[in-house]
């Protein structure tokens, strides 16, 4: 089985890419779900992060509050990682898990759709990566337009994140998403073409 990570900054299409991906046969995990599912209440990491960051990031309902916490830990290196001390390991004990899973089942290419791969894992771990990018101008736009962010606040997730001219040199495969959405499936297809060959 090939152990594939896929990664890619905000906006710049890498959701796709893995949809695309599980269609054509890899067994996705997808680290943000992970990360949703682990601050759930009546989870350990939801339970650690309001002992660590207070009431202020819960919801009336009982659930977190995630644009409160955010907004706590985007301008906020040290508070971020506590936030990702609590975080990341819980998700890497449920990838292992994942990739022991899909290895007993048979499964040809395990995908993990990791965003800050480069920044909070290791991609060595992986037989290859593949990064997902797109002009920043477009992530922007997107960010805007089509998640219906406050400019500023597109512009503090864009900037919180590693520039993708630092990620493209570490990438085994990149899928450059300018362009239509064509243009976008035919050039994951030969990467997958790549993967499976």
């Amino acid at each position: 089985m090939r152990t594939i990570a896929l990664t890619g900054n905000i906006a710049a299409g890498k959701s796709t890419v893995a949809q695309l991906l599980r269609g054509w046969g890899a067994v996705l995990f997808d680290a943000d779900e992970e990360v949703r599912r682990l601050q759930r209440p009546g989870q350990p990491v939801f339970e650690a992060i309001l002992e660590q960051f207070g009431p202020s990031v819960r919801r009336a309902d009982g659930g977190l509050d995630r644009a409160a916490l955010r907004e706590r830990i985007l301008g906020n290196p040290s508070e971020r990682a506590t936030l990702e001390a609590l975080v990341h390991p819980a998700v890497e004990a449920s990838r292992q898990a994942a990739i022991a899973a899909a290895r007993a089942r048979g499964a040809e290419v395990f995908l993990a759709d990791i965003p800050l791969l480069f920044e909070a894992a290791d991609p060595s771990a992986y037989d290859g990566v593949i990064l997902v990018d797109a002009p920043v101008a477009e992530r922007r736009r997107r960010l805007i337009e089509e998640r219906r962010l406050p400019p500023d606040d597109a512009d503090r997730l864009i900037a919180a994140q590693m520039p993708a001219s630092t990620k493209r040199p570490l990438a085994t495969w990149i899928i450059d998403n300018d362009a239509d959405r064509a243009t976008l499936v035919a050039r994951t297809r030969a990467v997958w073409e790549a993967i499976t060959a």
